[in-house]
């Protein structure tokens, strides 16, 4: 590992703190608790299910902790969702992670936005819908209720399934 002077790494003195997370543990702890969250997992049950508490959880999807690669691949697994999900949505090269930003739920509310959450809570709860005639006619609800004046109409159900 290149050195930049005596004592540091990568312009980072011996024992100097950094100032939060690194964007893109951040990054990574927010596509983990995305996933968890679709999955309908608590943070307990998802510590318990790798022997981690619900703290060490929270550490991990706030990026204030790193998590490592045999961990990635354990919560990918529990969370049916491939390594690489972790990581979609960062720029090449060290750039700066794509814009994700996390919605506050109180500001959600107030303003009349759905939040990363509710919105989250909708696809699952949605995708437990057995009857395929049902969710089509749940969709076009929705589509319809969410429409602007003089919007045209994207896709039907039929259309994305």
């Amino acid at each position: 590992m290149p050195t930049t002077t005596e004592g540091s790494i990568a312009g980072r003195s011996k024992g100097a703190k950094s100032r939060g997370p690194n964007q893109f543990d951040s990054h990574v702890g927010r596509r983990l608790r995305a996933a968890r969250t679709l999955a309908g997992i608590s943070q307990t049950r998802l510590g318990e299910a790798v022997g981690l508490t619900f703290q060490q959880i929270q550490k991990y999807e706030k990026g204030m902790n790193r998590i490592g690669a045999s961990r990635l691949q354990q919560f990918a697994h529990i969370l049916n969702v491939p390594p690489s999900y972790f990581f979609e949505g960062q720029m090449d090269e060290g750039a700066a992670i794509a814009a994700t930003p996390a919605v506050d739920e109180i500001d959600a509310e107030t303003s009349g936005r759905v939040s990363q959450r509710q919105a989250m809570e909708l696809v699952r709860y949605f995708s437990r819908i057995d009857s395929k005639s049902l969710r089509r006619h749940i969709f076009d609800l929705v589509k319809a209720a969410g429409a602007q004046p003089g919007e045209v109409a994207g896709p039907s159900l039929e259309e994305i399934d």
